[in-house]
């Protein structure tokens, strides 16, 4: 019977195979690597895009925060022109009432109104100076507008004035079987189109009402109107913030006022 060969790996071809395998290493390594730049690339954009975000945001401000559609004031203002101007609280709505078209500086070319600064910011003085007449426990203030509660609640913590957000109890200062009933001196309403009960309330009770009134708000029995934004969060929450600091300086109160961000939220 025949002897079969032996099949003999030659020298040459061990060198051969050990190349193959660093050669698969190596490939195995560079698809790693290309999966780890293509990570990194991901993360790169991610980050390219959020700052992009944050530049248009910026850019956006700047544009919101365009001086040459204000009326620049003759004298100094409460806060700085810029801070009223960023909150929005010169921008009224595309309709304007008999009643705030004096407040009303001129129109933009989208057609909405904008308030002359000066005038909101006279308004707020004189507002100051009337709530200080009154002591915190006189006071009502109403916001059924969600844009304001966040705003009313810092502002009963820093001032210790009564505030309604969301619903307003019917008969609160009217009914005295009521066991909540009190009786306020002073109505001070963020929205008279929302907030129409406390106003009734006010008329029944003959106290004073001051409302926030925006260009297309309608309202003959306010002892003081303040031409606003009473729309936004920003504008609103600048307003009490404005106010919690005067009405705490008239009269005294050492309570710490929070931060403005604390009124206007995010």
């Amino acid at each position: 019977m025949p002897r079969k060969k032996k099949t003999t790996v030659s020298s040459d071809s061990a060198p051969e195979s050990q190349d193959k395998t660093v050669q698969v290493q190596k490939k195995v390594k560079e698809v790693k690597e290309e999966k780890l730049d293509a990570s990194k690339i991901e993360e790169l954009k991610k980050k390219i895009s959020e700052k992009a975000k944050e530049l248009e945001f910026k850019i956006k401000i700047k544009e919101d925060i365009n001086l040459d559609d204000v009326e620049k004031p003759k004298e100094e203002l409460l806060v700085p022109l810029e801070e009223y101007v960023k909150s929005g609280i010169h921008l009224g709505t595309k309709v304007i009432t008999a009643q705030m078209r004096p407040c009303v500086f001129k129109r933009r070319a989208d057609g909405l109104a904008v308030f002359n600064t000066s005038i909101i910011d006279k308004k707020l003085r004189l507002l100051a100076v009337m709530l200080s007449n009154y002591s915190p426990e006189s006071i009502i203030v109403t916001g059924k507008r969600e844009a304001s509660w966040k705003a009313l609640k810092a502002f009963s913590k820093a001032t210790g004035i009564r505030v309604f957000t969301k619903k307003y109890p019917a008969g609160i200062i009217t009914n005295p079987n009521l066991e909540e009933f009190f009786e306020p001196k002073l109505t001070f309403v963020v929205d008279p189109w929302l907030d129409k009960n406390p106003i009734s309330d006010a008329l029944i009770v003959n106290i004073p009402i001051i409302a926030l009134c925006d260009t297309n708000n309608l309202l003959s029995n306010a002892d003081l109107i303040v031409p606003c934004n009473n729309k936004s969060n920003k504008s609103i929450g600048l307003i009490f913030w404005i106010l919690a600091k005067q009405y705490n300086k008239m009269r005294k109160i050492e309570n710490q006022i929070p931060p403005l961000s604390e009124f206007t939220g995010e």
